[in-house]
This record gives structure tokens, sequence and C-alpha cells, in this order.
């Protein structure tokens, strides 16, 4: 081994703190590349593969009835490979043991063979094989407690019929399985019944019918295409409009998820990098002074520039590969746990954890990168060095009274702390960089509290301002508005509103997106559209209210006008009026009168939900009236949803704040150790100094913790203002068709970020100063430094 290597080595142990804590910032980079695209790859190539093994469709559609006979035209669609129709309908069942309605949605199976499309997975017990049998979805069955042979009862358009839990399944079509209107999954209240299509034709007047319908297409078929002749085919038998693999409700879900962890790899990593590159350039840069000696001696033995510009960019390769070597274990353990974590929540049967062998390559590239960027100005700096002039002492820096030397006179500012404004001052660059690294340490906080506040605020405006009631109760078909007095009648109902929804393609200019277009009365108490200001909005008759996003997408604001392809209710196409954009969390929202909309589609009034507030005490009595009412599609139970809501955001909150603030800690930990770690090392003499004129521990100590505490306090705006981009741009990010995060920052946000770094950098300086008093005082005056 040559002599500069084993010098090489011998620096590396030297500084394994200093380099401890680089290599730990870096590996936090790493970490999150890697799980962030092995979560991202996990969960793609994984809903690939299920997909299809199962055969999960390309397009799907329903109607209201349409007669089996149709499906060779549908089959003669251009493009089209495969047809499968189906009956579907949601039920009311009635568990054993249970006060509380569940809802159902019954799949029919062909009466003899599996699926061709959208192939469910057997997990447990057979497939059924009467009309009173039914194979339920894993997730419901495990949830309540079901196993093959219990038997439920279900509300089969106005029949109560017993039926026989055969088995247990899993479909490609319910991996995020949502309930009506619901807006997370229950699987204790909402489940999927498999039946044969005999039994289910019966139950909803089906036979030589179908609802529902699934296609495939050829790689070379255009999707738009197909979608528009199968809904001209449908449409006179009540069709609701076809669609593409995108938008249905599960894979729409995952799939927003999935541009989530992608959004995330894109944003963070590279923060990390560069505080990385600040990092090693600050630590090479002040070993490159200490060792000028070395440096000149080593270039009068014989050693090149190269040599001695190579000797040093090795040193941070040795820090690039300890961050490597941690971010590439912690990232795939990540990348591993959490995937599992997710495919247990999507309700997949397997998963495909794979990290392709280039996104390691990639994240050691940009950490070799980083570190090498960081460390090339001080490799360059000591090549350059003639040996003469290296070893000598480095000239001392020219100073000159400046007017903060006046400004600190007249201040009469005792001596330790004029010596640390000093500092701050003659070197304005390395304070601005330490500042800055820290800045970035509370934006991380940050932005990982401002999940909590986004999450207060998403539910207090959708369960307390505009969703304030108990109950939904959803009918199977439009009922008149009379029905309303049925409900009230209900034991326990206090309050009850109705409300229509109706499926709707919204166009303005080249824009469009298919919706449902809620039809509200006016001044409504239960179900309210809420301005950003906190009113309380009706949309006028000939008006429609937008939610921000859908206004956005569709490129309009209040004034301009927009088509409105009904394809329920009275079909047809209606200009109206946009009169308004409200915010909203949820989907895309669209409001009309509810008036209005009867007249435009000349009908009696009519509802499809009904709002209620309940009397606590009598739920259970609710419950046992609903379950006998044919009319019933479905309930909801807000307080059930609210909860649910909460348990399962709140605890993906907790993980990923904590590991926010783990990554902050570590931000503070490295910038504060190594800025302390450099000051002390560019001081020592003056410091002794001082102890030996007669100061005393705790005086000298301040001048080095108050040094770094200083810029640690000036760094707390910058940092304010990053979080607050940060936030911005993952606000941005998550931002999808079916969700987004409001961009609210509470005030202890600001607080607490700040907290977290203040406490982990003075930890760092606190940590060092203990160098201080195992100074040796003689040793430390003896040095030219």
């Amino acid at each position: 081994m040559h002599t500069i290597d084993r010098k090489l080595l011998r620096d590396f142990r030297r500084l394994w703190a200093q380099v401890l804590a680089i290599a730990l910032v870096l590996a936090c980079g790493v970490a999150i590349l890697i799980t962030s695209f092995g979560m991202y790859f996990a969960l793609d190539e994984t809903r690939a593969a299920y997909f299809e093994r199962n055969r999960f469709a390309d397009v799907f559609a329903a109607t209201r009835r349409a007669p089996l006979s149709l499906l060779g035209e549908i089959a003669a669609i251009p493009g089209v490979q495969t047809v499968e129709a189906r009956v579907t309908g949601d039920v009311i069942l009635d568990i054993p043991g249970r006060a509380d309605a569940v809802v159902g949605r019954v799949l029919s199976l062909p009466d003899m063979d599996q699926p061709r499309l959208n192939l469910p997975l057997l997990r447990s017990g057979r497939w059924p094989e009467t009309a009173s049998e039914i194979a339920v979805n894993e997730p419901f069955a495990k949830t309540n407690g079901f196993v093959p042979g219990d038997v439920i009862a279900a509300n089969l358009h106005g029949r109560k019929r017993q039926l026989t839990i055969t088995g247990t399944l899993l479909s490609p079509e319910f991996i995020y399985t949502l309930g009506p209107g619901a807006l997370m999954p229950d699987n204790r209240t909402f489940g999927i019944l498999w039946m044969r299509r005999a039994g289910a034709a019966a139950a909803f007047d089906m036979v030589g019918a179908f609802n529902d319908v699934s296609l495939t297409v050829g790689a070379t078929a255009r999707i738009e295409e197909v979608t528009d002749a199968l809904d001209d085919l449908l449409d006179p038998f009540g069709g609701l409009g076809a669609y593409a693999r995108d938008r249905q409700q599960s894979n729409a879900f995952i799939d927003a998820e999935i541009q989530q962890l992608r959004s995330m790899a894109m944003i963070l990593p590279p923060v990390f990098f560069g505080i990385t590159a600040f990092l090693v350039a600050m630590v090479m840069g002040r070993i490159v002074t200490l060792e000028r000696s070395e440096i000149g001696l080593l270039k009068a033995l014989g050693y090149s520039d190269v040599e001695i510009c190579i000797h040093y960019l090795m040193l941070a390769g040795l820090i690039a590969l300890t961050g490597i070597l941690i971010g590439w274990a912690t990232g795939t353990w990540l990348a591993h746990g959490l995937a599992e974590l997710y495919a247990d929540f999507f309700d997949f049967p397997f998963l495909l954890f794979r990290v392709s062998p280039w996104i390691y390559g990639l994240a050691g590239f940009l950490a070799v990168a980083t570190t090498t960027l960081g460390a090339t100005r001080s490799a360059l700096m000591a090549a350059r060095l003639a040996p003469a002039i290296a070893m000598q002492p480095p000239v001392p820096p020219k100073f000159r009274r400046t007017w903060t030397d006046r400004a600190m006179a007249r201040a009469r500012l005792s001596q330790p702390t004029v010596m640390i404004l000093r500092s701050l001052t003659r070197w304005p660059v390395r304070s601005a960089l330490t500042s800055l690294g820290l800045s970035m340490a509370v934006a991380a906080v940050m932005t990982a509290s401002f999940m909590t506040d986004g999450l207060d605020y998403i539910i207090d405006s959708a369960f307390y301002q505009t969703n304030r009631q108990h109950a939904m109760l959803l009918f199977a078909q439009d009922v008149p508005l009379s029905a309303l007095q049925e409900v009230a009648r209900l034991p326990g109902v206090r309050q009850v509103e109705g409300q229509q929804s109706h499926s709707a393609i919204l166009r303005h200019l080249h824009h469009e997106k298919r919706i449902a277009i809620e039809a509200r009365m006016p001044g409504p108490d239960l179900s309210r559209v809420v301005s950003s200001d906190g009113m309380t909005l009706d949309a006028p008759p000939g008006g429609i209210l937008l939610s921000e996003r859908l206004a956005t997408q569709l490129d309009v604001g209040a004034g301009d006008v927009v088509s409105a392809e009904f394809s329920s209710g009275k079909r047809g196409t209606y200009e109206l009026t946009v009169t308004g954009v409200v915010p909203q969390y949820f989907g895309l929202g669209a409001y009309v009168d509810h008036a209005y909309l009867n007249r435009l589609f000349r009908q009696s009034p009519r509802i499809s939900t009904a709002n209620v507030t309940l009397d606590d005490a009598r739920i259970d009595d609710l419950h046992a009236a609903i379950k006998d009412i044919p009319k019933l599609a479905g309930t909801i139970m807000m307080t059930q949803t609210r909860r649910s809501f909460q348990n399962t955001i709140r605890k993906n909150v907790t993980i990923m704040t904590t590991v926010y603030v783990v990554i902050a800690v570590l931000i503070s930990v490295g910038v504060g150790y190594n800025s302390a770690r450099i000051q002390l090392s560019e001081r020592a003499r003056e410091l002794a100094s001082l102890r030996i004129l007669g100061f005393d521990r705790a005086q000298v100590s301040y001048i080095l913790v108050g040094e770094l505490m200083l810029l640690a306090m000036l760094a707390q705006p910058l940092g304010w203002v990053l979080g607050r981009l940060f936030i911005e741009l993952m606000v941005r990010g998550f931002s999808s068709d079916l969700y987004s995060l409001p961009l609210i920052i509470k005030p202890a946000t600001f607080s607490f970020a700040s907290l977290v770094v203040l406490t982990a950098t003075f930890v760092a300086a606190m940590v060092v100063r203990r160098r201080l008093d195992r100074l040796d005082l003689v040793a430390v005056m003896k040095t030219r430094e």
C-alpha cells in the first residue's frame, strides 16, 4: 500500500464522527430515493401482474337494463376482443348478531364457468353453485369473522333471502374497496357478494338482460373510439357512460398513490444531496487548510498534482461509500416493509417486490457525484499548492475596522459576543451556507407537520362544514320527493333533507370531464356547499357551482358557460353558467339547483339520497327498520366514516411525521456537528488563549456554542420560507381527481419545526463543546495555528 493510501485511511479513521454525520445525511437521500422508487415499481409491477393474470378489463360501462342480444353488436365494435356482461346491484345485508345494517354489492358469475374478465381469485372455500349461495371478498369476511358455511340475510329487490357463504375471493376490480358515497374503505360495513347469474338476474329482474358490461380491446385500438361506440349502443337502454380502465374507481385510487410516490422521489432526495455537497465542501476545505504542510511534503516527495487531487477526492468518495451502503440497506428495508403495508392495505393477493439494479446504480451515482462536487474545489486547491508555499503557514487574513465593529463598540457588547459577531461577518459565505443547511432541516419538519394541519382542516371541512348529516340513505332508483316523509317517520330520525345525483360530461372548449352533478335544494343545513370564506352557497337556477380543481381542469371561471351532457335522468345536453368556484378536497364536485334540474328534465321533484340526523339512543332501531325497506340500496353512517378516515390517515401521517423529524434531526446534527468541529479546529488556539487569560469554561463555551446557535436562529425565517415552498410542491404533486391537500399551515407548525432543529443543533454543539474541556492548553499554544 502506498504511503498516500495509508494516509487516506488514517484520515478517514480520524474523522469518523464527522464522516458519519455527513454519511447519514447522504444516506437519507439515497434511502428515500430507493424507498420511493422501490415502492413505486413494486406497486406498479404488482398491479400490472395482477391485472394480466386475472384478465382485468380495459373498458367498463353500466346501464339500467339492456338485452343480452346486444352483446353481439358490442363484440362487433372495431378493436373489441372480449365482452362479458353481468348483473350488479347494491343490497342491504342483515348480519347475525349485528344491529347496524351492512351494504353489499352483488356481482353475477356465469352459471357454469368462471368469468372471462375480472376473474376473482379463490382464497378459501369453493365457488357458489346454487342461487342461494354466495362468495364474499376476503377483507369483508376477515373483518366480520365470516367463514364458509355462515349464513347472512339480504334484502334482494324487496325479498329477504338467506344466503350461504361458500368461499372468499379477491378481485382486481376491488383492490381499493369503496362503498357507495364512502370516503375511505370500510370492510366492516361494505362487502362484495358474488352469486351465480340465475340468482342475481331473478333478484334484480334482469332475466335475459344485463346492467354492467366489461370489454378488452386490442393493442392498436383507440379507447376513445371504443367507449364512444359503446355509449351509442347502450344509450337507448339507459347507458350511464363507458369509461376506460384509468377511471375505474379502485384503479384510479391506486394510480393516484403511485404518482404520489413518484412525486416524493423527485422532490425530497435533491434536498439531501444538496446539503451533503455543502457539508463535504465545508469539511474538505478545512482539511486542506489544516494539511498544508503535509501537502507540501507529499509534493516534495514526488507526488504529482493529479495524485494529490485524487487523494482528497477519494476521501470524499469514502464518505459517499459509507452513505451509499447505509442508504442502500435502509432504503431496501423501508421499501420492502412499506410495500408490504401498501399491498395489504390495497388488498393485493401477492406482492412483486424487486428494486431494479439501475435504481441502486442511480442512487449511488448521485451520491458519488454529490460528494465529488462538494470536494472538487478543495481538491483542486490542494493540487495547485506549490510545495514551498504549502510548507509555510497560510497568510493570515487581513481585517480592518468596519461599521459593524463600531456599532458593536457603541453597543458595549461583551468580548465573547463581539468575537461571535466578528466571526459571522468576516466569514459570511461559510456562515450563510451553515445557516442554509439548518434552514433545510426546518423545511423538512414543516413538510411533515403540515400533513397534520391539512388533515385537521380536511376533517373539519368535510365532516363539520359541508357534510354535517349523521347518515345518508341511498335509494336504488330516484324516488318522489314525498319519500322524505317516509324517511322522517323512521325511528330515530330528527332531521331529513333530500338531494339528487346524475352522471354527466361537462365540456368547455376542448376540455371535458365525466362527473356526478348533484342537485340540492336551497338553504340546506346538512349537506352544504361552503365557499372559501365559510359562507353557504346555493346554485341559482340555470347556474352551476364547480369545485376549484374541476374548474381548473375545464379552464373555466365564474361567468363562463359549460355544456352538460347528462347520461342519466332525461338525457340531453344543456348549457349551464358557472356561478361560482368553491374549495373541495374529495372528488370533483358540481352542484345545481334541485328545482331547476327537475324542470330541465320535465319531471316531478325526485331525490336519490336522503341526508338525516339521528337520535343516538335509537340508532339500532333505525338499522332494524331500514333492513326491510326494498327501495334502499345502501346506507352511509358518516360518524363511522369520519372515525375510519381519522384512524387510517392519522396512522399514515404519524409514520410520515416520525420519518421526517428523524431526517430533520440528522440534517441538524450533521450540519451543526461539522460546523462546530470546524470552528473548534480553527479557533482552538484562540480559545485556549482565552482560558489562559482568565476566561472560564462557560465563557469559552459560549463563543463556540453561541455562534452556532445564532446561525441556527438566523436560519429559521429562511427555513419557514423553504418549508412553505416544499409544502406547495407536495400539494401540487399529491393532487388528483380523487382528493387533494389544502395548503394550510398553522403557527404551531413553524414553532415545532424551529424547536426540533434548535434542539438538535444545540445537542450537536454540546457534544463538540465537551472537547473544550479536554484541550491541552500547552499543546494547543505550541501549534502554528
